[in-house]
């Protein structure tokens, strides 16, 4: 049986509707959630800016990625903000954050060394003879 005409939950309706009807809405608010951190010098983290515009999951706001390239530019801009904050602060909590996203924490040494050849010298005894 079908679901009645209208039903939210209805298979094929989008759901929710949009928290942000347009890429300049949305930047607003992001602006508003830096603002908020700088004033009371409050860590900006991924959570908590998806806190901030109303999200309730850290899905919510990957998921404004898929809307379009605006809103990928805005969300991705947003997270790159998140992760500078912890790298100027350089605490062992910020590296240990960093390294959840993405970052590698070793160093790599080239043991190859390469060494010209040296050339045949060939040593003769008194007699002549190799």
């Amino acid at each position: 049986m079908a679901a009645p005409l209208g039903n939210k939950f209805a298979l094929g309706n989008s759901g929710k509707p949009s928290k942000y009807d347009s890429p300049k809405e949305l930047m607003g608010k992001v602006n508003e959630f830096f603002e908020h951190c700088l004033e009371d010098k409050e860590k900006a983290t991924i959570t908590g800016l998806a806190l901030y515009l109303g999200f309730c999951t850290r899905k919510s706001l990957d998921d404004y990625e898929n809307k379009s390239e605006e809103y990928l530019y805005i969300i991705k801009r947003s997270k790159l903000a998140v992760e500078h904050s912890y790298e100027l602060n350089g605490q062992t909590i910020d590296i240990f954050t960093l390294k959840n996203m993405g970052w590698i924490d070793k160093s790599e040494v080239d043991h190859n060394v390469n060494i010209p050849s040296l050339p045949i010298i060939q040593i003769r005894t008194k007699n002549g003879s190799n």
